[in-house]
Order: structure tokens, then sequence, then C-alpha cells
């Protein structure tokens, strides 16, 4: 079995993105000085040096590289050494200009960004090949390396490509999959508009049409794209191993639902060695803290529940976002560690020194353009003493309270042209639902619609509208076997061609809901309608309605307006030993909170309600102990109650009965016994 842990790395991982070859060689004395000093225990190196290192074909150029990991190397810092094929060089572009991709609209891409790249081209492949086994055969063995960085952050900004040698290979991805093309037909259901196809040779891209393409097609080429994409990681991927055994091997992940939507990570979690991610706050005036919890029990989640490592995040401000304010003090200790809280083996960043040239030269960074002399670095220099004071919670868990289900091919297909309403956003509900469980002092697991689910004592469906009859039994298996669930609407209504479930609304999950759904009846843009209860109080919905029949189910609340006025609007419905409820409307924060509320005292869930809002509780646990992170995002000092004694990791003290947590502090305490 090949390794997960960063090979000789003792401690969490701390450090960031450095590029030497952005500066002259004198810097790299200071660099180093300098990491020592903040307490950086590993760098990511190489991953954007193809054109230096192979300066002209088959012209290789390591003296920079090897200097540069033996100065790291002899001050005790780890390298994650990168395969720099995220961006081949000017030179290759020139030789090869069809490895450049093509959109849905015929355009070509040109060289001079990053990720343009067709992953079907022969010759991006064999150069790819190339240059990974040439860095493997130098550095399998180096003394310095800890892990292998495949590419960087696959799917950003290029996830498909439309020529015509995606063309070809599209079609052998076809024959792989359905064998003959009257399957392709049956999937696509092409009888509908006269699409039918009779030989797989006429089958092209969903390139750009008058209207609407077919949509069983689109949803495939994402399919396919994705599966491409994972063949050039596994063709790195083995290369590595064979020549660097027992050294693992990662790339970066965009698990954040709000950053990137072409990869089944479910699907590439099973690839890498060891799941790292790059996780940016969206600064859209939300609660910025909730998206990054959430971010990062996806990529625990992704990762088995095993620990993972935030492989990039950002000191302060980004660049790239329309308005990009800084971080306020210690929000970036809080980023950190609510990372750690969730699974990361460390925190790392993008990236070491700040660039002075080139596109991301206003990111923040660890060393920023003013130097040591700035409250970044102060910050910096305090994370890594904190961080190496946290070691011993290495190899631990973090323990989840309910699930989340969620599948990036449900998320691809309900994003596809032409559906009931523009207005409903998977993402949102996905977000929101999270959101009422985070107030809730919840910790969420994400799971795949076919998991296992009996751990869990509460399930919750935002978002899925395509789902296989196999997820839909084991959705219906999870209840009767005395499981909560919660159930929002459009969820279960097309299989994984995007056809729709024979019979009524909402297929796969009638059953399990008690009930059917006659008819969608999606509200115009700013419509809201009222929902009453059974003690006459309110809730408010907007974006969606549906006429809903119970068969066995309860209403619970009904609808009060609007064209579905009188019809059930929120149901109940018992099945075997467990408990599943429906919701038709998208509900507002009151709504969702009441709803999970709910379905929490069915589950047996006790109340958190003496935790502090925006204080967030979370438990990792091991056979080193159990830690208990508790982070304050208020401007308000915290307390909060402690299940036993223990000492808190960050501060040496001791700490019983009530933790006491200042404004915008974190506190980690080793629970005794």
């Amino acid at each position: 079995m090949p390794e997960t842990t960063p090979r000789g790395l003792t401690r969490l991982a701390f450090g960031g993105d450095y590029n030497p070859e952005q500066w002259p060689e004198s810097v790299w004395q200071e660099d180093v000085r300098l990491m020592r000093e903040a307490g950086v225990t590993m760098v990511s190196v190489g991953i954007f040096s193809w054109a230096l290192l192979e300066p002209a074909p088959g012209e290789y150029d390591f003296g920079w590289l090897d200097r540069i990991l033996a100065l790291l190397h002899e001050n005790g810092i780890r390298v994650d050494l990168g395969t720099p094929t995220v961006v081949p060089p000017a030179w290759f572009y020139r030789a090869h200009p069809e490895a450049l991709p093509v959109t849905a609209e015929g355009v070509r891409y040109e060289f001079g960004s990053r990720g343009a790249i067709c992953h079907s081209n022969a010759d991006y492949r064999a150069a790819a090949a190339s240059i990974t086994t040439e860095l493997a055969e130098r550095y399998g063995d180096h003394p310095a390396l800890a892990m292998w960085h495949v590419h960087n952050e696959y799917g950003v900004p290029v996830s498909a490509c439309y020529c015509d040698s995606c063309a070809a290979h599209f079609r052998c991805w076809l024959a792989g999959t359905y064998g003959k093309v009257e399957a392709v037909n049956e999937a696509w259901g092409t009888a509908f508009w006269g699409q039918r196809y009779t030989d797989l040779e006429q089958i092209n891209p969903p390139r750009a049409t008058p209207t609407v393409g077919n949509p069983g097609q689109a949803l495939d080429y994402k399919r396919f794209a994705d599966a491409t994409i994972r063949e050039n990681f596994r063709a790195e991927r083995d290369i590595l191993h064979r020549l660097s055994p027992g050294v693992p091997v990662t790339t970066n992940f965009m698990t954040a639902l709000s950053q990137c939507d072409s990869l089944d990570y479910w699907a590439w979690g099973r690839e890498v060695d060891l799941v790292t991610n790059d996780h940016y706050l969206i600064t859209d005036g939300r609660r910025t803290h909730v998206n990054l919890a959430m971010a990062a029990d996806l990529t625990r989640s992704v990762a088995g529940g095993a620990p993972w490592l935030l492989l990039e995040h950002s000191t302060s401000g980004v660049n790239w976002q329309p308005r990009n304010p800084a971080k306020a003090p210690r929000q970036m200790a809080r980023n950190s560690l609510a990372h750690v809280a969730r699974g990361s083996e460390g925190a790392m960043f993008f990236q070491w020194r700040q660039s002075r040239r080139g596109a991301e030269k206003f990111h923040s960074s660890m060393l920023p353009h003013g130097g040591t002399e700035t409250r970044v670095w102060r910050e910096v220099v305090e994370l890594g003493a904190s961080l190496d004071s946290l070691s011993t919670i290495r190899d631990t868990r973090t323990e989840a309270d309910v699930a989340v289900l969620w599948d990036w091919q449900s998320w691809w297909a309900q994003n596809l042209a032409w559906r009931p309403s523009e207005d409903h956003d998977p993402r949102e509900r996905a977000d929101s639902f999270y959101e009422a469980l985070y107030d809730r002092h919840l910790t969420v697991d994400f799971a795949h619609p076919e998991a296992d689910l009996s751990a869990y004592p509460l399930v919750v469906v935002p978002a899925l509208y395509l789902m296989t009859e196999a997820a839909g039994n084991n959705i219906r298996e999870y209840v009767e076997n005395g499981g909560t669930l919660v159930v929002s609407y459009f969820s279960g209504i097309v299989d994984e061609h995007d056809a729709v479930h024979d019979g009524a609304y909402p297929g796969t999950l009638r059953d399990v809901l008690g009930l059917t759904v006659e008819e969608f009846s999606p509200l115009l843009k700013d419509e809201r309608v009222r929902l009453t209860g059974p003690d006459g109080s309110e809730l408010t919905g907007d974006v969606w309605t549906e006429f809903v029949v119970p068969r066995g189910a309860e209403t619970v609340w009904t609808y009060a307006d609007g064209l579905t006025a009188g019809h059930p609007a929120l149901t109940r419905h018992r099945l075997g030993e467990g408990t599943a409820w429906y919701v038709s409307t998208r509900l507002d924060a009151h709504g969702l909170d009441a709803l999970i509320g709910w379905a929490a005292d069915d589950a047996r869930i006790a109340s958190r309600a003496d935790l502090p809002r925006d204080v967030e509780v979370v438990r990792r646990g091991g056979e080193s102990g159990t830690y208990l992170f508790v982070i304050n995002h208020t401007g308000g000092d915290a307390k909060v109650p402690l299940d036993a004694p223990g000492t808190e990791l960050l501060t040496g003290e001791r700490a019983a009965g009530r933790l006491a947590v200042p404004a915008g502090a974190v506190r980690v305490v080793r629970l005794d016994g």
C-alpha cells in the first residue's frame, strides 16, 4: 500500500508554495532563515517550473532545483515536489498548437496563462510523462522529499476541450461505456427531436447548437472530461509510484462547492494517496467561516474520514475577486485552525514570498511585500508556534454528528439547461442546509448517496436531482432501520442518464417519503408563499412550490397562499423504525432551523443550545486522546462547557468547567482520560 502521510514529516505541515525561481539566488538564504523563524515544516516547490527545467525539448536544467532542495534539506524543511504539467513551455505549444484546448464555440485558446491543456492530446500526454519520469528518476529518493504534487488544481480554469482529438477520444469512451450505438441512443433519448445516431462516428462533443442540445450527451461529456483528466493524473501517479516508492502522491483539490464543479471528487478521492485541498474565502458579505467549515468537512469526507491536508489558503486577501478585502486581525489563525479542527494535518498557503510580477502579485502571502515589519508576518510566526504545539493531534479523526448527501454528478445534471426554475440552485440549498446544521453545532460528514449511512442518526438531502435506483434503495433502507431523513424539493427526479424516473415524482424517493408530487409550481422572481403550522404559526418560502399528495405521510405544514394554497408544504412519514421529512419549498434560514430542530428531535440528537452562535466546537479523537477545538468567530468573549477537564494546548493552562475563549481566539483542549 502507498504511504498516506508525508515522508519524514513529524509535525503538522506548515508552509506554502515556494517559487525560488522568481527570485535571485541571493534571496534564497534569507527565505530559508525566515522559514525557520516562522516554524515552516514543509514547502511546495516546482509546480510551475516546466519551462525552466526543460528549456528546450529533451534538454534539462536541474541545477537550480538541486541547490534549493539541498538548502531546504539542510535546514530541516520537507518538500512537496511538483510535477509542472499544469503549464507546458511555450516551445511545446509552438510545436504542438493542437494541444491548446478548444471551446464549445470552436475558439482555440492561446498560450500565456495556465491550465490551457487539451487532456486528450497525445503529445501533451507524452511530454507530461517524460518530464515526470525525469523528475522521479532524479529526485525519487531525495532526502528532502516528503510527497509528490502532481499538476495543480485539475479542472481549473479549463475542464473540457471540444476539439477533434477530444471528439475521437469521446467516441472511444462511449464505446467502452455503452458498447453499441443503440445503447447510447437509449441512454440519451435521441428519439426526441430526431437526434438518433446510427454509428458512433457520427457523435461529436456537445458543441454550440442553435438551441439547447441533448442533456444526456452533455452530462456524459462532463463524465468523459472528468475521466480523461483523471487518466492523466493516474499516468503521472503511476510513474511516481514506480520510480519513487514509499512517497505519497497527491494533487490539490478544490472541493468547496462554490469554487469548482468540474470534477467528481468522490472518484478522485480514491486515486490519491493523501487528499489535499485548496480553499479561498469568497468574501461576498456572508459568514465566510461557515463556507470554510463546509469545505473542510467535504474534503475530510472525500478522504473517507481520514486525515487530509490543507495545501493552499491565503494569509489575507486574494487578488481574483471583484473586491479583495484583507483578513481581520487573528482571522488567519482562526481560518487555519478551523481546517485543522475538521481533519487537516496542517495549514499551507499560497504562497511563501509575495510575487513582484505576474497575475497574482497582489495575492497575499506568508512573507508580504512589506516584509517582516507587517501584521501578516507577525501572525504567520504566531501561527507556526501554535501548530507546533498541536503536533500530538496528528492521525486523530474528526467526530461527526450527521450526514449530508452530495453528488457532483447530480450537480452537473441539475445545472444543465431548461430546468423548471433558474432560481433553484443546488449549491445554495447545500450551503443553506449546512449553515442550519452548523448553527445547531452539528458537525457534518458528507456522503455519496450510495454510501453506508448506518452510523448517522440524521441524514439530510438538500439537493439531489439525479438519484440512481441503488441510491434510492439505500436511503429507504436507512430510514427503515431507524434513521431520520430530511429531503428538500426537486430531489430523486431523474436517473443517471438524466431520464425522469418512471411514474410520479419524486421518483426513487416516493415510497420513503410517503407521497407523490403531481406538479412542480416554481414561483416568479421575488414571489413568496406563507406556510402555516399546526399551532397557527407561519414560515416563509420562495423560489419553488409543489402540488404534494400524501400517500402515507402526515401533513405538518400547509401552504397558506399562492397557487398551491391548502396543499401540503412540509410532511413527515414514519417508515419502519425511522422517519422521513420532506419540504417542498425553499425555506428561509428561520424555517430551515425549525425543520432541522424537529428532525434532530426525531433523531434523538441532544440540543446544544447552550453553545453560543458563531463559536465553533469540534472534536478530534484517536489513540493520542480527545481534542476539543473551540473557535470564537465573534467580537465578544465566550464560555463553553467542557465534558471533562483537560490541558489547553495553545496556552498550556489547565481547563475545567467552562472554558473561556476570548473574542476572535482559538482554544484547543486535550481532554483528560
